[in-house]
């Protein structure tokens, strides 16, 4: 009898163990999902503020830094009027569109809660991302760290390393009201970071502002768009944060480019062709 007594407390033991286990799972899934929920509302609401300020920067006028001069676009720039540096595999499904500011403090707070989510999906060939560097913070703020940093993150990109060295100015971001992205000695500290940037190219393209014109190029694109500010984030033409109430998580995110992959590979893999012969004939009957 006692040792019937005894296995039936070791399965009880072991049932309230597996329950309590299981309980924890679940709390674990819903802190994830609620941190994930906080994450996109916090950027949200930081986007709300960096709306107002960046519709007040952009219509204060063009940026009072110089950057008069040929215009330099950075190898291998793509878009209209070569103003967008690309990211990722160019036959990507999906394209993430980004206005930011090296100096603003909401598009590092998408950053640093995007980043994980965007480099997964580059990675997978599922994504590619098209930067836009603008000067806002310097117009409302003064100095001139945006413009700095958005030309050494060009000439990052004429060496290969312009991701890397991106995502190092962000992790590095001073306080929007110091301005130490516009020392170059600053810049090229940093690009000291990031394997194999810190070259005496890379070095004389930071210090004579080479693509200082093409900076301000881009800003006079901004300028006169139609975005509410910095950061605007488009996933193929669409503003993930147009509605604040329901912003389009990270999570969000992934799940809406790994189905559009999905479906991608999903096609009849002999629809394309059978189109073309299609209108192969056509035009040809039409000749």
């Amino acid at each position: 009898m006692s040792e019937k007594n005894d296995g039936a407390n070791r399965e009880a033991k072991r049932s309230a163990r597996e329950r309590l286990q299981a309980e924890r799972d679940r709390q674990k899934s819903r802190d994830k999902r609620r941190r994930t929920i906080l994450v996109a509302a916090a950027v949200a609401g930081v986007l709300g503020l960096a709306a107002v300020v960046g519709v007040i920067a952009a219509n204060t006028g063009k940026d009072a830094k110089s950057t008069a001069g040929p215009v330099s676009a950075p190898s291998g720039a793509t878009g209209k009027d070569a103003l967008a540096i690309q990211t990722g595999q160019s036959g990507a499904k999906s394209t993430l569109t980004v206005w930011e500011d090296f100096r603003c403090p909401a598009c590092k707070s998408f950053e640093d809660a995007y980043r994980s989510v965007i480099h997964d999906l580059e990675a997978k060939g599922q994504l590619k991302v098209e930067y836009h560097l603008v000067t806002l913070i310097d117009n409302r703020m003064g100095g001139s760290g945006s413009l700095k940093a958005a030309n050494a993150a060009a000439c990052a990109q004429d060496a290969g390393k312009f991701a890397a060295y991106h995502d190092v100015l962000f992790a590095n971001q001073p306080e929007e009201v110091d301005d130490a992205f516009g020392k170059n000695e600053k810049l090229l500290e940093l690009a000291g970071t990031v394997e194999g940037l810190d070259t005496p190219a890379f070095r004389s393209c930071v210090k004579d502002g080479t693509h200082n014109s093409w900076v301000g190029k881009s800003y006079e694109a901004f300028r006169t768009g139609t975005f509410r500010g910095t950061p605007t984030v488009l996933l193929d033409g669409k503003d993930i944060f147009a509605d604040q109430a329901n912003p389009l998580t990270p999570q969000k995110l992934k799940e809406q480019v790994e189905a559009k992959a999905k479906a991608g590979a999903t096609a009849k893999p002999g629809a394309a062709a059978k189109e073309g012969a299609k209108g192969g004939a056509g035009q040809g009957a039409k000749d």
